[in-house]
């Protein structure tokens, strides 16, 4: 009898349990009130789930037509002439210089090359070869070796700590080739994230990049890793860079979300509090990245990747009609956090986005009354 009473007691609690257990960071596994399942994202026109851009946060026509010609071609000087003709500090073009450096990345590891083939990316060695005092050439080359680093070696490896010290050289390089441009020095933050760099050192490397860019978001999402638990810092820490970052923030500035990319770097892996995300630490951080929203220029750059974050949040607090409100400005690009986490971007972006209709919908919403 006494076996019978146990068995019963875990059955219990595996039914308390499991819910939670399954809902891990960054996916939602329960259908919860509202059956997302009988909403139709589709009536509120947004793109097909397999019609996703999962390269991408946000449109940049000009990327992809220039990535096009470069890759069909292998001639590098579209992407040169398109990252000369780019704001030096801005955020744009630090974006820019990722694409190139994934897509070549991301060719030569389709195609490593052989005795008869050659290898993908041969473009971008062309590129440092004819121009190598080329500053924008030089920046995406580092970012191709800290890619490389991350993609195709295990951190803590002798081959994983070569690339990077190559890495670091191809940074100080760059920096020579310009002077002013805070890139080389955003690109290095990774490099400190894998060797290591201990805080006064990190520390010296992010002063030269507030030097040159203070306000710039990316600079400083890139910084926010170092500081976190999972790397060389502490949930103060990083908490404690986001709302520095947050309370110096200029007018318009998109700084002011940074606390909410904090909390989302220390989310549980399983969150036993059901009004977590309805706490006031979260609330508080989700209220500061709606105001960095409201007041951004409709062209920042990096205003798709706080709208992204918002949506994950938004959803799993239950407030349905702000997640709708973020979802009409990024739908149909999906290459931001948190949906670049899963091994199936566009498939998670849409799994909240049926929960955000559903939700809508079953407290009153419609397309009508979406407004655009």
């Amino acid at each position: 009898m006494e076996i019978l009473f146990v068995l019963m007691a875990l059955l219990m609690v595996s039914f308390v349990l499991l819910p939670f257990l399954r809902r891990r960071r960054g996916m939602i596994e329960q259908v919860p009130a509202g059956h997302p399942d009988a909403a139709d994202p589709e009536t509120y026109g947004f793109v097909r789930t397999e019609e996703l851009d999962i390269r991408m946060p946000g449109p940049d026509q000009d990327l992809l037509d220039v990535l096009d010609v470069v890759q069909h071609t292998q001639d590098y000087r579209a992407a040169q002439q398109l990252l000369a003709g780019t704001e030096t500090a801005g955020e744009l073009r630090w974006q820019r210089v990722q694409a190139f450096a994934g897509a070549a990345a991301l060719e030569l590891q389709q195609r490593p090359g052989g005795v008869s083939e050659t290898p993908g990316g041969q473009w971008l060695r062309v590129w440092r070869t004819e121009a190598p005092k080329d500053a924008g050439g030089a920046a995406v080359h580092a970012e191709f070796l800290v890619q490389q680093a991350w993609r195709t070696s295990t951190r803590g490896t002798d081959d994983f700590r070569i690339i990077m010290e190559e890495a670091k050289e191809a940074c100080g390089q760059a920096a020579l080739l310009s002077p002013g441009d805070p890139i080389p020095y955003i690109v290095e933050l990774s490099v400190a994230r894998g060797l290591q760099y201990d805080q006064k050192e990190f520390e010296q490397l992010w002063l030269k990049i507030l030097d040159r860019a203070p306000a710039h978001m990316g600079a400083h999402l890139a910084a926010l890793h170092y500081w976190c638990e999972k790397w060389h810092g502490s949930r103060e820490l990083a908490n404690a860079f986001a709302e520095a970052a947050a309370a110096r923030a200029p007018q318009g500035s998109l700084l002011a979300a940074m606390p909410l990319f904090a909390v989302f770097e220390h989310l549980p892996e399983v969150n036993l509090v059901s009004g977590f995300y309805q706490s006031e630490v979260v609330t508080k951080a989700m209220h500061g990245a709606l105001f960095a929203v409201h007041a951004a220029r409709p062209d920042d750059p990096m205003l798709a990747h706080v709208r992204h974050l918002l949506i994950f949040f938004l959803v799993r607090a239950e407030r349905w009609s702000e997640a709708m409100n973020q979802l009409i400005h990024v739908d149909g690009h999906v290459g931001a956090l948190p949906w670049t986490l899963s091994p199936d971007p566009a498939g998670e972006f849409a799994v909240y986005r049926a929960l955000a209709v559903a939700g809508y919908e079953a407290n009153g919403g419609n397309p009508a009354t979406l407004p655009h």
